[in-house]
């Protein structure tokens, strides 16, 4: 079976996070899964909903994995989009899930980790949603352009179509809510889709923040150093990175403007500053946590199946409903401390 190194100490000696800048820690291996091949599935609600683990799981695209990404999710330790996919975010959900519930936390979905994630399992993962009036009726953009000049232009940022709005609302990958409702028109009030049944919850009792830039993750901690929830994140890039040690969260803004400032970075030749209006398809998405450290912060991102999987000007980057949820929960003066 393949290794690939991924988790870091931050999993097996969380104690000593507070105490060092740097660790000469090894890294612990995460399998992936079985390589086997499998027919692809066709997608429905019933076959969403009573996928089952098996000893003989096939990497890919099936129901079991979407059926994983909404319980893993619901307990706090996020895949990112979900998109049935037994990619590189749902190992790394999978381990943040096991280290949390005292597992060996190597990223391997055997049975024990499954029971444990099905063992309150009440209520379905995927549903059945009625598309409303506000769904189809909310401002969307015709296009969003790349150049900011152009978009500092415009009223503002909005969704450009109703699946993408509903993608982000159930915290899905747009092309994968398309996939499994492949005859809907996604423009009519009543018209019923799938969709998963998710949770925007997080827990109580978040203490401090650490922002892993080796697996490009975004832990949280509670007060006695417990790691209680996991996020994928992109976190700076080799032209522009990420800060290094403790900085603290200075102010919180929901539906923020965004001021591109030249000195930062260039984009599109703008060589003047810009401030771009609010909305979802906006730089930093539809929240902003600003550090103590000016320009940077934990933000929302108008592209949120790519995070963790490309790099960012220096910032956190988050999907725009796990930065939505986070800002619920955390406070100015908490600690966000970057690891390599």
């Amino acid at each position: 079976m393949t290794k690939i190194c991924i988790y870091c100490y931050i999993l097996t000696v969380p104690i000593q996070l507070y105490a060092e800048e740097k660790t000469t820690h090894s890294p612990i291996e995460i399998s992936t899964f079985s390589t086997a091949t499998k027919e692809q599935p066709t997608w429905t609600l019933e076959r969403l909903n009573s996928a089952e683990w098996s000893a003989d799981l096939a990497q890919g695209q099936f129901p079991l994995y979407a059926k994983l990404q909404v319980l893993l999710s619901r307990n706090f330790s996020s895949s990112g989009a979900i998109d049935g996919r037994s990619g590189l975010n749902t190992t790394k959900a999978i381990a943040a899930y096991q280290i949390m519930q005292g597992f060996s936390g190597d990223g391997q979905l055997d049975q024990d980790t499954w029971q444990r994630l099905t063992q309150n399992h009440t209520t379905p993962t995927f549903i059945e949603y009625s598309i409303t009036h506000k769904d189809i009726q909310q401002p969307y953009a015709k296009s969003i352009p790349s150049n900011y000049a152009e978009q500092a232009k415009m009223k503002g940022l909005y969704y450009t179509r109703v699946t993408e709005m509903l993608a982000e609302k159930f915290h899905m990958d747009e092309l994968f809510l398309q996939q499994i409702n492949p005859h809907a028109q996604f423009d009519k009030i009543g018209e019923k889709i799938i969709v998963a049944n998710i949770s925007n919850t997080l827990p109580n009792g978040i203490h401090s923040i650490i922002a892993h830039k080796g697996t490009r993750q975004l832990f949280l901690f509670n007060q006695q150093n417990k790691m209680i929830a996991a996020f994928p994140a992109t976190i700076g890039s080799d032209d522009n990175p990420s800060p290094s040690g403790t900085h603290r969260i200075a102010g919180i803004t929901f539906n923020p403007q965004y001021s591109y400032n030249p000195k930062n970075f260039i984009q599109a030749n703008n060589y003047t500053s810009l401030l771009l209006p609010a909305g979802p398809n906006n730089p930093v998405g539809n929240v902003w946590i600003g550090l103590s450290k000016p320009s940077f912060g934990i933000h929302g991102t108008p592209a949120p199946s790519l995070v963790s999987k490309t790099a960012s000007h220096g910032c956190i980057r988050l999907t725009n409903w796990d930065a939505t949820n986070l800002a619920k929960y955390v406070r100015t003066g908490m600690t966000v401390k970057f690891l390599e």
